[in-house]
């Protein structure tokens, strides 16, 4: 489920030697399966430790997970990186928006996993995003563009170049065309 690099499993070693005995760490996910999602690791002191938690060993130390977060934290990985500042933790869960879906799922569900999961946080950096909208019996994504997407000159390039090329590959013979149902007026809320 989760994945723990040794760097990391050494540095949760160094931190929790200075809590009481018995303490582990906690991996969570904060509103998860929607757009809000946030996921974190904290301390997990022996009475803090759930009926219902995932314990998962690690060298030195347990991480425990909840029930509720445990689905989106599928191939979630933890690393330590060092650079002239100094050392963080880096937490990555690409399930976190959006459970993952199994490849015999309907399109449609496909469809959303890899808008949420992989092209949304590629638009995140432009403060932007897409939702389907439609997906029609024909094999047409409808979709919708929001925030710093709306209105940008660069949407159609975006489109067809980035994502109709993403999704018309993963899901060739199933998906016959992408299409934007936005209207992109020029505004105070368009990226530039």
């Amino acid at each position: 489920m989760i994945s723990i690099s040794e760097a990391a499993q050494a540095h949760f070693v160094k931190l929790l030697a200075d809590q009481p005995e018995g303490t582990n760490i906690r991996v969570f996910v904060i509103s998860p399966g929607t757009p809000q999602a946030e996921c974190g690791v904290s301390y997990c002191p022996p009475d803090a430790v759930e009926a219902d938690d995932i314990e998962i060993e690690f060298n030195g130390f347990n991480a425990m997970v909840d029930e509720k977060s445990a689905p989106f934290l599928e191939e979630a990985s933890i690393d330590l990186t060092t650079d002239q500042l100094g050392s963080q933790l880096t937490l990555k869960a690409p399930n976190a928006k959006m459970r993952k879906v199994d490849d015999d799922a309907p399109l449609r569900d496909r469809i959303e996993y890899m808008i949420q999961s992989e092209i949304n946080p590629q638009l995140a950096s432009h403060g932007g995003h897409i939702m389907l909208v439609e997906l029609t019996d024909d094999g047409v994504a409808v979709l919708q563009f929001g925030g710093g997407c709306n209105g940008c000159s660069m949407v159609d390039v975006t489109l067809k170049d980035g994502i109709e090329k993403q999704m018309l590959e993963r899901f060739a013979g199933e998906l016959t065309a992408v299409k934007d149902a936005t209207d992109h007026q020029h505004g105070e809320h368009s990226f530039q």
